[in-house]
């Protein structure tokens, strides 16, 4: 038998004693868990960091109205999507360099499990919640504000909270949220024992109409959605983020159809017109978006498709 025999023989006798050992100890353990929940991006001078609080699950044709069953089947068939849609809540932090801005704060423990995550994406980006300067709420329903109060505690003690005027005028009074059924005063509940700990810390700042709250953020009104729905501008550079709190729920419908609303929304027709207002701008300034329920991080850009809009999600870069 020839030295290349004799190699070939025992090395093929080699690979196969290494296969059955690597088979008798059998695969490594699944992992199972995530990666930490956050994206980071500049926007000119100013760090944009998405922040994960978790998932929601959605079922649109239980909660989507002015259409119809059938076309919201048929819109979440064309986006693999099935009854249930599992449906992020984002939250974003600017750091302007100057201030570190929070913009929601995710559900908390109001929704029970499958979020609140975002304290510890938070950490886990770099960042401790005493740092934060500004907490700006784009509306006061629980999964934008719970995360304000946790614990006994605020969760951002030296933060200013901003929000719409006319939500806090709508969502902290007694006598407005015993004018709904019972069944329908969590959501009051919830926003009271988020805001009022800020309130009675003088810690809270009302918003009315389109404000510049710090350089290169400016609150701008897209009332309807709730009384007080604000959403934000930032800025620097000259490039531009809008952040649009929830303006969009179910993107698989909302985008191709922007008449549809949801039944969470105060106003289901003026929250019809703010979206497709936003949706107009937004394509034609060619600008970013960032959005509370759009798969994490719910950044992206906007472009008319058809009688609607196609969504184009920002590039994961290192």
């Amino acid at each position: 038998m020839t030295t290349t025999h004799h190699i070939y023989k025992y090395g093929m006798a080699a690979l196969c004693a290494l296969a059955l050992a690597a088979s008798a100890h059998g695969a490594a353990p699944q992992v199972i868990t995530q990666a930490p929940g956050y994206y980071r991006m500049m926007l000119g001078d100013f760090e944009v960091t998405a922040l994960f609080d978790g998932v929601l699950d959605f079922n649109p044709k239980e909660l989507l109205t002015h259409t119809t069953h059938a076309q919201v089947d048929e819109l979440l068939h064309r986006s693999f999507e099935g009854d249930k849609v599992p449906t992020s809540v984002n939250a974003y932090l600017i750091n302007t360099g100057d201030k570190l801005v929070l913009i929601d704060t995710g559900a908390g423990e109001t929704f029970g499990p499958g979020l609140n995550k975002l304290q510890s994406n938070l950490k886990l980006a770099g960042y401790q919640p005493e740092q934060v300067d500004m907490v700006l709420i784009t509306h006061m329903h629980p999964d934008h504000l719970g995360g304000l109060f946790l614990e006994g505690k605020r969760m951002f003690p030296n933060a200013i909270v901003y929000a719409g005027k006319a939500d806090a005028a709508f969502w902290l009074d007694e006598a407005e949220m015993n004018k709904v059924p019972t069944e329908k005063q969590k959501f009051f509940h919830d926003a009271q024992s988020s805001m009022n700990p800020y309130v009675q810390a003088g810690k809270f700042k009302p918003i009315l109409g389109d404000t510049q709250l710090a350089p290169g953020i400016t609150a701008v009104d897209a009332h309807g959605h709730t009384p007080g729905h604000t959403i934000y501008a930032v800025e620097s550079k000259g490039q531009k983020l809008m952040l649009w709190g929830d303006l969009v729920h179910v993107a698989a419908v909302q985008f191709p159809e922007p008449q549809v609303t949801i039944e969470f929304d105060v106003d289901s027709n003026l929250a019809a017109v703010q979206r497709k207002k936003a949706y107009v701008e937004a394509a034609k300034g060619r600008y970013l978006v960032g959005s509370a329920h759009l798969p994490f991080p719910g950044l992206g850009h906007l472009r008319a498709a058809r009688k609607g809009y196609e969504w184009v999600p920002v590039d994961y870069l290192p």
